[in-house]
């Protein structure tokens, strides 16, 4: 079995290192690699980061404190897919919601599907451009779009969640943007189905002493983080939603403002029992994080769905991700919806680039391949 220690560091002992760059959690010896983490949450004035470090074998919590009011220079030391390596987050001084419609926008490189997947991230986010071998953002003004599903089945999740966040302070600042989808991945963990959770997460979560959903709850910083996304966002000419848009959401006649705002103070339900009966529609089957019938199922979407759609929302097209119907980004319905969903657990990574009116496939190696 292992060995369990728990190490608690109080908010004065905790800032060990400060220097000119922030303050530092408490180090790790060299016999020490991060298991998990770091997890943040807050109670009262205080800001609490958790991480479950392997020593030999051995597992134990480091909890370091700090003052709210320090948050924003508050250092997080983050690992990767490779073991030792690691990359540096600071925290967001406020998080805010996402902006619901994006126009003018001449690039965009696109993901979805993850799942934890660290190491085709990076390998994709290299390949287009938008990171270096030292995860900083060197994408300009082009915005990176994922769309849903980064979190349960992998090993990697927290390091990918880190990783995405910090992208987002740094694409702002060079002029670009990234924009998180949520999938319905995103929204079973925040409302509790943990059917595809990887077990080193229950392991995680039980020896800082919570429930694996508190990970997600609204004092930590990944939940409230999270509950800033939306389901559906306009960027340029596109109409992102991890599922589709069924012609159910059609006949609602929202828009993306209005499918957001319903959507975002339930993210969390896990009763689906909802004040609003347009709410029925939005969160279940027929939802935008949770609509299979573009490829398979029924009801089945036709040509007529989808043109709907596109006039409904005033786009282009509809890019999804949900569902793998081959190894390779594909379009369907007339080139107006775009499947970016690819077996990446299989070791089949490809990406979406636009750039105005081209598309291309985006492979590992960076070759690029007119879609």
């Amino acid at each position: 079995m292992l060995k369990l220690i728990f190490v608690f560091f109080p908010a004065l002992l905790s800032l060990l290192s400060r220097d000119s760059a922030g303050l530092e959690c408490s180090p790790m010896t060299r016999t020490e690699k991060i298991y998990d983490g770091p997890y943040v949450s807050y109670r009262a004035d205080q800001v609490f980061v958790q991480y479950v470090i392997d020593n030999n074998g051995a597992l134990q919590v480091k909890t370091d404190s700090f003052p709210v009011r320090d948050k924003a220079s508050i250092r997080l030391r983050v690992g990767t897919d490779v073991p030792g390596e690691t990359f540096t987050v600071y925290l967001k001084d406020k998080l805010r919601n996402e902006k619901p419609e994006y126009r003018r926008v001449e690039r965009q490189f696109v993901i979805s599907d993850i799942e934890g997947n660290f190491s085709a991230l990076r390998r994709l986010l290299i390949a287009g451009g938008v990171i270096d071998s030292a995860f900083k953002w060197t994408f300009g003004d082009g915005h990176l779009v994922l769309g849903g599903d980064f979190v349960d089945r992998g090993q990697h999740v927290t390091e990918v969640l880190w990783l995405v966040y910090s992208l987002e302070e740094q694409a702002d600042r060079a002029g670009g943007h990234v924009h998180f989808i949520l999938g319905n991945h995103e929204i079973m963990n925040l409302s509790g189905d943990l059917r595809y959770v990887h077990n080193k997460y229950f392991t995680a979560a039980n020896l800082i002493g919570k429930h694996y959903l508190q990970f997600f709850a609204e004092d930590s910083e990944f939940g409230r983080w999270l509950r800033t996304k939306n389901i559906v966002e306009k960027v340029g000419n596109h109409l992102y939603a991890h599922g589709g848009i069924s012609a159910e959401v059609n006949r609602l006649g929202l828009t993306v403002s209005q499918l957001n705002e319903l959507a975002r103070p339930f993210y969390h339900d896990s009763t689906y029992v909802f004040p609003d009966p347009r709410l029925d529609t939005i969160m279940a089957e027929l939802g935008p994080f949770w609509y299979r019938g573009y490829y398979a199922g029924t009801p089945r979407a036709t040509q007529q769905t989808v043109d709907s759609s596109v006039a409904l929302f005033g786009v282009r097209q509809i890019v999804t991700g949900h569902t793998v119907v081959g190894d390779s980004v594909s379009t369907w319905f007339d080139r107006k919806v775009i499947n970016t969903d690819v077996p990446h657990i299989r070791g089949i990574s490809e990406a979406l680039y636009v750039e105005g009116n081209n598309y291309f496939r985006v492979l590992p190696d960076g070759t690029r391949k007119p879609l």
